[in-house]
């Protein structure tokens, strides 16, 4: 355990995070590619040694102190941020706790809606998403593996740019898509008409122009 503030600071500061990420990356590739092989004894083996990697232990701690949107959210035990000394205390809990990590429970906000109602958003504590991330680290590979490769909803690298891009190109095949058919399945009960709209005529003029290129 780190004693002293400041030391801590200059410690966590001169961690090797690029050789933490490369680590890492390592891991999930690997990871990726026996699911991949349909290889379940090797993947689930490569998901405990990734639950396991001092990496992806100060990865996940550095993510939800430092990176994520919302960080400064506080949870049940009312703590908004941590110190560096904590992070390191963090490190240690998450090697010891992380095959039986006890939740903390979620703190429950109250979010006024448009229309007059309320949304709960549910916070978990900074340890919790801590471990919460490190888990990420270790199912995500396995299931990108596994999911169709047109399937652009909540993955990471991926966004609705590239949904649109592929919908271009589909209407573009073979004669701008007048002899083949495709089937494209999408989630827009949220979304505005103006929105639809706006998906319709672009679509509708990518067509034109590819028809007056030709």
């Amino acid at each position: 355990m780190v004693r002293h503030s400041q030391r801590a600071s200059e410690l966590w500061k001169n961690l090797p995070w690029k050789k933490f990420r490369r680590e890492l990356f390592r891991l999930q590739v690997r990871l990726f590619k026996a699911v991949k092989a349909g290889d379940t004894r090797k993947a689930r083996s490569l998901q405990k040694l990734t639950l396991k990697s001092q990496a992806a232990r100060f990865l996940a701690i550095r993510q939800v102190t430092q990176l994520n949107a919302g960080l400064k959210t506080a949870g049940t035990d009312g703590k908004k941020s941590l110190s560096c000394e904590e992070r390191f205390q963090l490190e240690e809990n998450l090697k010891k706790n992380y095959r039986n990590w006890e939740h903390s429970g979620l703190r429950e906000i109250p979010i006024p809606k448009r229309d007059g109602k309320t949304r709960t958003l549910k916070v978990p504590t900074i340890a919790d998403r801590a471990w919460e991330c490190l888990a990420k680290y270790a199912l995500e590979p396995a299931h990108e593996a596994t999911f169709h490769e047109r399937s652009y909803g909540f993955r990471t690298g991926r966004s609705a740019h590239d949904a649109q891009k592929q919908v271009f190109n589909l209407l573009n095949s073979s004669h701008n898509g007048k002899e083949r058919r495709h089937h494209v399945d999408g989630n827009h009960q949220n979304w505005k008409p103006k929105n639809l709209v706006a998906i319709h005529e672009s679509c509708h003029d990518y067509i034109h122009m590819r028809k007056a290129k030709a």
